[in-house]
């Protein structure tokens, strides 16, 4: 695995935590982070000793946004360069959106600006009560473009339009009621609840997990008459696949299959 400057990596049995490793500057985001955590996203993605991928963020606060030394440095940028900049964003949450492994953002103390592409971008989102979110990009003059078709994915047009365009703060409560996070917890809840998503993840198939994220995004792009014969396709290989006769097999012999825990 690669070394990093600006995040760290923690493997654990197949539980490989990816943490933003700012806290002195409460893990804002620099062009060097956006490069090592799609770096870091693609070879644990590829790992195949790792079954499951949380996003953290050191210190009291998960992501204050855009670091304010890059942000200097693009603002005096060319159309061309910051169009360059804005591409290696894009494909950071692109790569988080599209791992075949299941993602876990655990948020504490706040989501700014792109840090919201980063949950966003994760299967799994929980947060602490007090934490605070917001899409500030349009109080400094700016759109949250790149984030923008993974929030749309996750809350829908109507509550994105509030939260964007007004860039007002909300908490965990509220991005709950939002659907930007799945879950709100106290401090002495949330470890339990990861806990009990890492145990339903790791009882599930790896390969029909990764298949159904495949299959989620493909039909959330298609039409009916594309969707139908895809779908059928994919539960046809799936039946007949290693894990599929794995598991009917363990159902109907009333056992775990071979890739739960035991």
């Amino acid at each position: 695995m690669s070394v990093y400057s600006t995040i760290e990596i923690e493997q654990k049995e197949q539980i490989a935590t990816i943490f933003l490793n700012r806290p002195d500057v409460k893990n804002a985001m620099s062009g060097d982070m956006i490069k090592e955590l799609a770096d870091a996203f693609t070879q644990v993605g590829n790992d195949s000793n790792t079954r499951i991928i949380v996003l953290r963020g050191k210190g009291n606060v998960f992501c204050a946004g855009a670091d304010l030394n890059w942000m200097k440095d693009v603002a005096n940028y060319s159309y061309e360069q910051n169009k360059i900049e804005s591409q290696q964003l894009a494909k950071c949450f692109e790569t988080i959106y599209k791992t075949s492994k299941p993602t876990i953002a655990v948020i504490q103390g706040a989501a700014m600006g792109g840090a919201n592409g980063l949950l966003a971008a994760c299967d799994f989102a929980f947060g602490l009560e007090d934490a605070v979110f917001a899409f500030s990009e349009v109080k400094l003059g700016l759109i949250p473009a790149t984030i923008g078709p993974y929030i749309l994915k996750r809350i829908g047009e109507s509550k994105a339009r509030d939260l964007m365009l007004t860039g007002r703060k909300i908490n965990g409560l509220e991005a709950v009621q939002y659907g930007l996070i799945n879950q709100v917890c106290t401090a002495g809840d949330l470890e339990n609840k990861i806990a009990e998503t890492i145990k339903h993840l790791l009882s599930s198939g790896p390969a029909s997990i990764a298949k159904c994220k495949e299959l989620l995004t493909n039909i959330s792009e298609q039409k009916l008459d594309e969707a139908i014969p895809y779908t059928v396709e994919m539960i046809a290989k799936a039946r007949v696949s290693d894990e599929g006769q794995e598991g009917m097999k363990a159902f109907f012999e009333k056992r775990k299959p071979n890739w739960a825990k035991q």
